[in-house]
């Protein structure tokens, strides 16, 4: 879809905020409008430079600052082969599967929604989920253009809606080729040499003859009869997956603050060199945290007044350490 690319090129939130202030949106066209979404996870990809891995990530639980689309691309191809709808409960990942449903909730205000992913984005460095425009009217960011959320998988929902976009097919069926083994002339030969000459055939006439004297002729046995083929198994209909509700939670929230975090390694002495080159771009610490049973040294700099500061500092630090990103904690 080609709401994909528009970070690429630097469009901002601001842009995307304007262009769907709106009321009115396209209608979809007739080719859009008909299309169904399949499951897809995807393969590695590169865009703008960065490497993107999507993968099912059933433990998936981040924490960052989300966007938001709308009118532009109402009406268009998401990433699945879905019909973008602005005011569906859906959006974008960079590496999801797609769909799987997430709840995202909004870490200014509390407010908490589920929405299924089903594009791909945003591209924006700093941003970890784009939301369709109604999503992000109900998380109450729609004005500002962006959020700090925390961005968590719902794993029974997302494994039955990936179930049902699956039995659509989507994906194109492989033909079955038998590999040619070494030396095998049979699937060797010249297909273009001419057939040998059909044998001549003839007609013959059957008689019936009279059993010879003192034999009993006895019937022939009734001729089998194949049995009726079995009815064929009935078509099952596939079945669309019903559009989330519009069910907003309220939860509670504490304060929280942005980062930006240049790095996570094993090693704390990659560690402290990564803080040494960053140290003239302002606070810069380590802090220890156990991933999966595992010691990592992280290494942010913040916190950070706003998303916008954090842009800016975003972009010096990826100078020194391209994965950088911004958090919230």
């Amino acid at each position: 879809m080609a709401r994909r690319f528009w970070s690429v090129f630097g469009v901002g939130a601001l842009a995307l905020t304007l262009a769907a202030c709106s009321s009115t949106a396209p209608k979809p066209s007739a080719s859009a409008a008909n299309s169904h979404g399949g499951y897809k996870v995807g393969n590695p990809y590169q865009i703008d430079g960065t490497w993107y891995y999507p993968n099912e990530d059933w433990s998936y639980d981040e924490t960052g600052i989300a966007s938001w689309y709308g009118e532009q691309f109402h009406g268009k191809y998401t990433a699945n082969g879905e019909t973008f709808d602005l005011n569906a409960m859906t959006a974008a990942h960079r590496t999801l599967p797609m769909p799987t449903v997430v709840r995202v909730t909004n870490l200014e205000n509390g407010r908490s929604i589920e929405v299924r992913v089903n594009d791909r984005g945003p591209y924006a460095r700093g941003r970890i989920i784009d939301m369709s425009r109604r999503a992000a009217q109900l998380l109450g960011y729609e004005g500002k253009g962006t959020a700090k959320v925390r961005v968590q998988i719902d794993v029974p929902a997302s494994i039955q809606v990936a179930s049902l976009a699956g039995r659509r097919g989507n994906e194109p069926a492989l033909a079955a080729v038998a590999p040619k083994a070494p030396g095998d002339q049979s699937q060797q030969q010249n297909v273009a040499e001419a057939p040998p000459p059909a044998v001549p055939v003839e007609k013959v006439a059957a008689e019936a003859l009279p059993p010879p004297p003192g034999v009993v002729a006895v019937a022939p046995p009734p001729t089998p009869t194949m049995p009726a083929p079995p009815p064929a198994p009935e078509q099952v209909a596939l079945v669309e997956a019903p559009p989330l509700p519009e069910t907003v939670k309220v939860v509670p929230v504490g304060p929280t603050n942005i980062y930006v975090q240049a790095g996570s390694f094993s090693s704390i002495d990659r560690a402290v060199r990564l803080k040494t080159l960053l140290d003239k771009l302002g606070s810069v610490t380590v802090t220890d945290t156990k991933v999966n049973g595992t010691i990592m040294y992280r290494v942010r700099l913040g916190p950070i007044g706003s998303v916008d500061q954090a842009d800016a500092l975003l972009s010096q630090v990826v100078n020194n350490s391209p994965e950088a990103r911004i958090v919230v904690n």
